[in-house]
């Protein structure tokens, strides 16, 4: 366990003061927790609040392009097992974010955190973390991040050298490209359902070979590391080859994955699988995710999907046909503005469901589903679209900032 330093600092006590007290007048305004606005007041009182937070905890880093809000409340719920753990569970993710939970963590042994890939490699030069979980990348708001070999290779440059363990997907080339500068490497194999941004070798540019669950460049050599952890059905195996059953109350494969990683995670911090595992099953929800609601009478399961990997991986775990599918996207700008990704989601995996269009951008995804040949109803509102509904649990997804809207009018 790192040492702790001491008390704070009298600017720094004066920081975390000031921003607690900003989060307060958010919160009261009723405009969010105030995390963000918080974190912002801080930092600008005291520029290395993060680094000063951060010293007396262990520290293990999360980012990826999906699944890092899930699997960094997995993570924090394994290590509750050996210590408190302070984390931005709500998945406040930038810097001022990440100081806010961290100001509110100062018995904790541990800090787990969700990072923005955009801020990785600025947040682990702060907060010298012992681990860094690496899930995936995919396209996701390229008006913000960059494109996905790019912000591989700004990861690979940031983490060159780092003295954290680095517990990376084995299954994405990028995330392997990206990892592949770090000395001390744990290979998960996580799986990669969605390969559209992963066709390229990272390395050299040539075309990546795909046969079977392996990869490698016919051209470079740049190639697929033998994984130490591994998901198997319903099994995590652990590098002694030990099988370790996996209970989740969250749906999917993809979760299954995010476990898997999060027990590799737990393990560098000495908690072995099976308690890792057992407290994973404690979790429900997060932050609204996979939570299942009454509204207007009729039940309804909340799913957040912000690019195509994310609305391929949830079109998995939906309810059958005829089960009715709500579909919510926005354009704003924790979405990023552009919607040219609806083009390479996989929506005709909705045939034979009753589907119902909401939000800023429904005509885009209408004009989506219009080529995709499904039926649909275009509605102003949620409660247009769940009155809508056929008899059923209703499927309830969206991306970011529709996600919150419907969460806001159900109550959630």
């Amino acid at each position: 366990m790192a040492g702790n330093t001491g008390p704070l600092s009298p600017r720094a006590k004066l920081a975390v003061t000031a921003g607690k007290a900003a989060a307060a007048v958010s919160r009261a305004a009723g405009r969010g927790s105030g995390s963000v606005i918080g974190g912002k007041v801080a930092l600008k009182l005291d520029p290395d609040l993060l680094a000063r937070l951060a010293t007396h905890l262990d520290v293990v880093l999360v980012s990826a392009t999906n699944g890092k809000t899930t699997t960094t409340r997995l993570i924090a719920e394994a290590l509750r097992a050996s210590g408190p753990v302070v984390s931005n569970a709500l998945g406040a993710n930038m810097p001022a974010g990440i100081t806010s939970a961290l100001a509110g963590g100062s018995d904790a042994r541990y800090g787990v955190i969700e990072v923005d890939e955009k801020y990785l490699a600025g947040v682990a030069r702060d907060v010298s973390p012992k681990a860094i979980a690496l899930l995936n990348l995919s396209r996701d708001q390229l008006d913000r991040a960059a494109e996905t070999r790019m912000l591989a290779e700004k990861w690979r440059e940031g983490l060159a050298g780092t003295k954290a363990v680095i517990i990376a997907n084995a299954d994405d080339p990028l995330i392997v490209w990206a990892a592949s500068s770090s000395p001390n490497v744990v290979w998960v194999a996580a799986g990669q359902e969605w390969k559209d941004d992963a066709w390229s070798c990272p390395s050299c540019g040539g075309v990546m070979q795909r046969p079977g669950d392996d990869w490698f460049c016919g051209e470079c050599g740049f190639r697929r590391p033998t994984p130490s952890w591994a998901l198997s059905g319903d099994y995590v195996l652990d590098p002694h080859g030990s099988a370790w059953p996996i209970h989740l109350q969250l749906p999917g494969r993809a979760n299954k994955a995010n476990a898997t990683t999060s027990a590799a995670v737990a393990a560098t911090f000495g908690v072995p699988p099976q308690v890792a595992l057992e407290r994973m099953y404690q979790v429900q929800a997060v932050a609204g995710r996979f939570d299942v609601v009454s509204f207007l009478g009729r039940e309804v399961r909340l799913l957040l999907a912000k690019n195509p990997a994310g609305w391929l991986e949830t079109f998995s775990l939906i309810d059958g046909p005829p089960a009715p599918v709500i579909l919510g996207v926005n354009a704003r700008g924790a979405d990023g503005t552009d919607t040219s990704w609806l083009w390479d989601v996989d929506y005709p995996r909705l045939a034979g469901h009753p589907i119902f269009v909401i939000g800023d951008r429904k005509m885009d995804l209408a004009v989506r589903l219009e080529v995709a040949g499904l039926d649909f109803r275009v509605c102003e509102t949620v409660d247009e679209a769940v009155q809508a509904a056929p008899p059923g649990r209703i499927e309830l997804i969206a991306n970011y900032t529709a996600f919150q809207d419907v969460r806001r009018r159900v109550g959630n």
